[in-house]
């Protein structure tokens, strides 16, 4: 390695170049790493605040969604599960206290269409819901912040339905998505309450589903599925174009697709910080040039050829440019895990993604060498052991 002496010989020119590629590197590391992360947390809280599968819901208010669509679409050979759902915005009060909640009517098959975990208790049942039960289901983080503990079952609270307050019973505890997101968004998002669907018939004088999410069997396409759900609720009741679905792993998907642009860019202008290291790279190179005229001209009057003139410049570059990538990299993943930590994230490093980015610092090395270690290999011997 006697060659890298004349590089390193000028430690500070050299550390603040390693400094420029170790910034450029770990930027790229830290916005790679992050967008992962937090598009994983946002689809996995997406699935966790509530409906997957399809939605089927009302384009005008003089159709119905009722139990005869309800059963209509119960009746298709793709469907695995279809359930009724109703909502409301209101509160929640527990004495002196009150807090914001979103209230869910739905039945026995909740669990098997919304994604909710049981932690405590049990489910609503079918007798919830022929009794029309004033019994409810909380998630674990209204339970924490309201009573400051997710053992909760048996305890009761006033809720707001309809227009009008009744106590109702906590049966379960569920968890639910939102624990994310409320740490970004605190208050704007509420907490949720799931009640029988017949209850909130009666609360708010209805028997017109505000929604029917629908499961389809895993071999058959959600798309394909809601169209025909479509076309199956117009035959019975002969409304056309009063009903509509929702895809919602297709709405993930979309916020998945967005995320993803927003990543790319931020990359983009990582890489940005990379080819101006790469300036500096060119600059440290060149006057290594300058300041080992001598050397070189003394090898090249040995008999050291062109090529190896190039090819030990070119080294030294991509030396340099690998020093301070793997700093870079080292530096990038560390402060990744700490923002993921603060965050309560999981940290998600993909190795492809490391080994891209090594392989395009090492290429920018190279790319920003080549002059140098060509204008190296074109002095000749005579003049460079004049100067």
């Amino acid at each position: 390695m006697n060659f890298l002496k004349g590089l390193f010989s000028k430690k500070g020119r050299t550390f603040l170049t390693l400094c420029g590629i170790a910034v450029g590197v770990a930027s790229v590391v830290v916005i790679n790493s992050i967008s992962e992360c937090g598009k994983n947390a946002l689809t996995s809280e997406i699935d966790g605040l509530g409906i997957g599968g399809i939605t089927v819901s009302l384009k005008k208010q003089s159709a119905r969604l009722s139990e005869n669509e309800l059963d209509s679409i119960r009746e298709l050979s793709y469907v695995d599960h279809a359930m009724p759902v109703m909502f409301e915005a209101t509160e929640a009060y527990m004495r002196d206290r009150k807090s914001s909640i979103y209230l869910w009517g739905i039945d026995k098959t909740a669990k098997d269409v919304i994604s909710l975990e049981l932690t405590e208790g049990r489910f609503l049942n079918s007798g919830d819901i022929s009794s029309h039960a004033k019994n409810c289901m909380v998630d674990r983080n209204f339970a924490e912040n309201f009573w400051h503990t997710d053992n909760v079952v048996g305890k009761k609270m006033l809720i707001n339905s309809g227009g009008s307050g009744s106590e109702y019973e906590i049966v379960g505890v569920v968890k639910t998505g939102s624990s994310i997101l409320q740490n970004i968004m605190g208050s704007y998002i509420p907490n949720f309450v799931y009640i029988p669907y017949t209850t909130m018939e009666n609360n708010i004088g209805t028997t017109n589903f505000s929604q029917i999410a629908v499961k389809v069997q895993d071999n058959y396409s959600e798309e394909t599925a809601g169209k025909n759900i479509i076309k199956a609720i117009e035959r019975n009741t002969n409304i056309k174009g009063a009903y509509s679905f929702t895809n919602m792993a297709q709405q993930k998907e979309n916020v998945t697709n967005i995320l993803n642009i927003f990543s790319g860019i931020l990359t983009a202008v990582g890489l940005v910080s990379l080819f101006v290291a790469g300036l500096s790279i060119m600059n440290v190179m060149l006057s290594a040039v300058t300041e080992r005229t001598r050397e070189i001209g003394i090898k090249k009057a040995l008999g050291a050829s062109r090529r190896v003139i190039v090819t030990e410049f070119l080294t030294e570059a991509v030396i340099l440019t690998v020093i301070g990538a793997v700093v870079g990299i080292v530096t990038g993943i560390a402060i990744s895990w700490a923002g993921v930590s603060a965050l309560g994230l999981t940290l998600a490093l993909q190795a492809d993604k490391i080994i891209e980015i090594m392989l395009f610092s090492v290429a920018v090395g190279a790319v920003f060498g080549i002059y140098p270690a060509f204008r190296a290999a074109s002095l000749k011997p005579v003049e460079a052991l004049r100067r």
